[in-house]
Parts: C-alpha cells; structure tokens; sequence
C-alpha cells in the first residue's frame, strides 16, 4: 500500500473507552453491555440518520432500562477517556505529518464533545447527523475524506467496531481494527490487522 497521508479513526471506541461510561449510567456491565448492543443494532439498520439521542433511547427502552439511562449517558458524556496509549500515538502521528481525521456515529454535539476529550485537535471530525447516514454507510467516510481533502487510497481507517471494516473498506481505504474488548467479527472483508491496542494496530504500517 501508498504511504498515507491521513489517519481516519472511529471515535468512541478506538479512541475512547466509550463501553465504562455506558455502563455507568445503565448501572452495571452486563446491562450497559445488553444496551449498547440493542443501540448498534438500531444503528447499523436505520441507516439514514435519526436523532442519535432517540435512538439510545430506544435502545434504553428494548433494553428494559428505565428511562433515566440516556439521560445519564448524557450527563456523563465529558466523563469519557482515551485509552491509556490514544494520546501519545496521536502525537506521534501527528509529528509525522499524518493528517487526523474522525468519523463518528453520533450527533455534532457529543461529537465534538467526545473529540475534545482525546488532548490531541483533528484535522476533520464528521459525525453521522452532518453526514445524513449513520456508518457503515459510505456516507460519513466519504466525508471525512472531503473534509481532509485526500483520496481513499491515501487514508488509512482504524475501526473500533467490526461493520467499521467492511464500512471503511467499501469506500477504498484500507482498514484496521482496534479491537479493544474483543467483539466478534462480522461477515465481510479482514482488517489489514486487528490488535487489542492502538499502537498495535498501527504499528509497522507505512
């Protein structure tokens, strides 16, 4: 493969550990975990963007959580972390020249909200309600590719999700997983590479 020019990143699960603050406010793993699911599946089938805050919502609901859980997703939005490796490894690629770049299946406002907690600016964050499509859609990867002004063959995706492969790799970009919390893979093309942290998954690349 080309050298890059651009690194493009899921968000709020190959760069922030999105998983504690939801089962956080559903008030254990195993019910943060069941919600989280329902939503994804919610998700990846509407396609054309709903508000994201509906459909956690009614995740929430098909979850049997009561209906205070989204709203304490919400008030515990700023509390997400990169993981332990994120902020080095975006300084890293950043002193290399590399673009940044994010394309995230949530509104602009936790969107940016959600950016902000990585300690390192992008070059491009897209969302899902700016791009009209929720991923794996080619919608939000093709704009963020725009918004970077690169081609796909010159971007690289890492997926923190499984339907981020095939989504990403529909578009031309080659792929790899950060596959943090060991989540099953879908049917579909391989990652370049799937490793349990970022570094990993990007490491020895061009």
């Amino acid at each position: 493969m080309p050298k890059p020019r651009a690194i493009v990143f899921d968000l709020l699960t190959a760069l922030l550990d999105s998983w504690s603050v939801w089962d956080a406010a559903a008030g254990t793993q195993e019910d943060g975990r069941r919600w989280r699911a329902r939503y994804l599946e919610l998700t990846y089938g509407c396609g054309a963007y709903r508000p994201y805050e509906v459909l956690v919502a009614e995740a929430a609901h098909d979850a049997g959580l009561p209906p205070s859980a989204p709203a304490a997703l919400h008030a515990g939005w700023d509390g997400l972390q990169p993981w332990p490796e994120v902020p080095a490894v975006l300084r890293d690629l950043r002193a290399r020249g590399l673009l940044l770049g994010v394309a995230t299946n949530c509104s602009v406002e936790l969107g940016r909200r959600a950016a902000a907690r990585c300690g390192v600016p992008f070059d491009a964050v897209i969302t899902s309600e700016e791009a009209g499509f929720y991923k794996p859609q080619p919608e939000p990867y093709r704009a963020v590719l725009a918004a970077l002004g690169v081609e796909p063959v010159d971007a690289i995706f890492v997926a923190g999700s499984s339907a981020d492969v095939p989504g990403a790799a529909g578009v031309g970009m080659a792929v790899v997983w950060h596959n943090r919390v060991g989540l099953p893979a879908r049917p579909g093309p391989a990652p370049l590479r799937e490793a349990r942290t970022l570094d990993a998954a990007l490491e020895g690349l061009p």
